[in-house]
């Protein structure tokens, strides 16, 4: 989709539909035709919030969205009601689709605008074989234009980057097990570091595990024919601050995960394609952050493996040891993630991270807990939680920080080994799995983001089924925070 930003009013562009907010109490915006008034006064066009009407006047199609109260528009909501008139004028078989930017006109609702059409436009179709009805109506927008002011036009561009790596987040995970495997995710960074001279990309397999130590990863992966992948990637932004943290972000890529000997139950195992969602956001953050030439420091880590049950797999019972000397009592296989990340982790701060954040579709407790609407934050410092609660809360991509107390420890304690990876019962599930990750990351400030119920299936009119790309701008808004 090509995305531009105009100074002038939607009526001069040469857009075929024109979409227009109307907000409560204001009546029709200015510069619009008589049609558009006759429509709210019959009552057909509305100003609730994503109400949506249509009518026709000077050779245009005239889209009216509700927005509701003024007061209450935040970009947020400007996100919802763009991909809800985006549909529409899909429907309406629209080419080139031009927004006014309603209310004050601020480069965060232009913003707003472009992500809510641009993630809701998109659709996977890389294993679609083309046969089938066609109607011949356009699958996509081929064009959107967001006219205000001409403070508006680095916003554009930067949320039209952002929407993109975001999609492009969603067809890593939307790709099948059979397809994405460890390997495919690591030749997919190494041809991203190829294109972006500012990115070094390194992918190290099962010997690389070895022979860094890395029981609890190397464990994980020794189930599968498919050959893990260690991918460690850094960004050096010119004019980076001396003072600066490196900011090391940590992905969790298991590309099908069927839960290796303490088997999952075959109902919507289908979905475990999706348990790569965290690495797939670290990667797209990196190349966005890259993209947009932000002055900062960024180590990521993305630990990418299969979790099958084979004569090979690690069985309940197992112990290993991780690559800080940590052993680790393997009493649910399924329980997999945190082994991955204990070793990504203690690897990012090898590798110089001076901050942390790890994102991971870790828990099925998180969803229980918050569903769809927050992921889930858990963190050893209070500076690094509020940088990233400040970041969900811009990016829409938010977060309902847990707690981390010292009692909690008490549940990953090891009767064999110094921890156990799944202790019996069913308590505090998130805030355990979090707790055992506080054993690989000292005293380096970090956070973990249990994404379990914010990868897929988020609901929200922008990114509904499938895939969402969760983390993407919110990882990039905390670097963002960090090149003020």
């Amino acid at each position: 989709m090509d995305i531009s930003a105009i100074s002038l009013p939607p009526l001069s562009s040469d857009a075929d539909t024109l979409a227009v907010g109307l907000l409560d109490g204001e009546g029709a915006p200015p510069d619009t035709p008589a049609a558009v008034g006759e429509l709210l006064a019959s009552g057909e066009a509305r100003s609730s919030f994503k109400a949506l009407a249509l009518t026709h006047a000077d050779g245009r199609r005239w889209l009216l969205v509700g927005l509701g109260a003024r007061a209450e528009l935040t970009p947020e909501r400007l996100r919802v009601a763009a991909a809800a008139a985006g549909a529409r004028a899909r429907e309406l078989s629209a080419r080139a689709l031009c927004w006014a930017v309603p209310a004050d006109g601020s480069p965060a609702l232009a913003a707003a605008l472009v992500e809510g059409t641009v993630l809701g436009d998109y659709r996977f179709e890389l294993h679609k074989s083309g046969r089938g009805a066609d109607d011949g109506a356009p699958k996509h927008l081929e064009r959107l234009l967001v006219a205000g002011g001409a403070d508006i036009a680095q916003s554009v561009a930067d949320a039209a980057l952002l929407s993109a790596a975001a999609n492009r987040a969603r067809d890593l995970q939307n790709r099948p097990g059979n397809d994405l495997t460890p390997t495919a995710l690591g030749e997919y960074a190494l041809a991203l570091g190829a294109r972006e001279p500012s990115i070094s990309v390194e992918v190290d397999g099962r010997a690389g595990l070895i022979a860094r130590g890395m029981g609890a990863f190397a464990a994980v992966a020794q189930g599968s024919e498919q050959e893990p992948a260690l991918i460690t990637m850094r960004y050096d932004g010119a004019g980076a601050a001396d003072d600066a943290p490196v900011l090391g972000l940590v992905g969790k890529a298991v590309t099908f995960d069927s839960g290796g000997i303490s088997l999952k139950p075959g109902a919507k195992m289908a979905e475990m394609k999706f348990d790569m969602s965290g690495g797939a956001a670290v990667i797209e953050a990196v190349a966005a952050i890259t993209a947009l030439r932000l002055p900062v420091r960024v180590v990521a880590v993305v630990g990418a493996t299969e979790n099958l049950p084979s004569g090979r797999s690690i069985k309940p019972g197992d112990i290993v040891t991780a690559a800080n000397g940590t052993t680790i009592e393997v009493n649910n296989t399924d329980a997999e993630g945190r082994l991955v990340l204990a070793d990504c982790l203690w690897h990012a701060i090898a590798q110089g991270a001076q901050q942390v954040v790890d994102l991971a579709t870790l828990t099925g407790a998180v969803i229980v807990a918050l569903g769809s609407t927050y992921a889930g934050l858990l963190s050893n410092d209070d500076a690094l939680s509020e940088r990233l609660l400040a970041a969900g809360e811009r990016s829409g991509e938010i977060l309902w920080r847990l707690p981390l107390h010292p009692e909690y420890a008490k549940l990953v304690k090891g009767t064999y080994a110094d921890l156990d990876n799944a202790p019996e019962g069913r308590k505090a599930g998130t805030i355990v799995g979090a707790t055992f990750l506080s054993n690989f990351v000292g005293d380096v400030p970090w956070a973990h983001l249990d994404i379990a119920g914010s990868a897929w299936d988020l609901g929200r009119e922008y990114v509904g089924k499938g895939a969402s790309g969760y983390g993407v701008r919110l990882l990039v808004e905390l670097a963002r925070s960090h090149s003020a």
